[in-house]
């Protein structure tokens, strides 16, 4: 069965965040994407810690897709250094994990 991954990243706008995941949805680029309410982000940025107001976009998707949902997250993003980070599944639902698969996979335009 194809490998399935979660990748998050965090955005300082509530529409940058659905924009974001209904985005690579609509593009089979990830099966879903939840979109975590605000949170308080604290962190040290060009010397200085910061705080900040964030949304946590989780996608779930394969590894035979991830590069492509990366560059397309990170061509649209609207921070300098964007969190990127994956985590394996390693375990879940059959019926869920083989939706996702059909879900991110390429189909053809029509």
């Amino acid at each position: 069965m194809t490998e399935i991954v979660i990748a998050q990243t965090t955005v300082d706008d509530e529409e940058q965040a659905q924009a974001l995941a209904r985005g690579a949805v609509e593009d089979r680029l990830a099966a879903c994407a939840h979109i975590d309410p605000p949170f308080t982000a604290v962190y040290r940025w060009k010397g200085t810690v910061e705080t900040a107001r964030e949304w946590r976009i989780s996608y779930k998707t394969t590894t035979d897709r991830l590069p492509e949902l990366a560059a397309w997250v990170a061509e649209r993003h609207g921070y300098e250094v964007p969190e990127w980070i994956t985590l394996p599944v390693t375990g879940g639902s059959e019926a869920y994990l083989k939706w996702v698969a059909e879900e991110c996979a390429p189909h053809p335009a029509g």
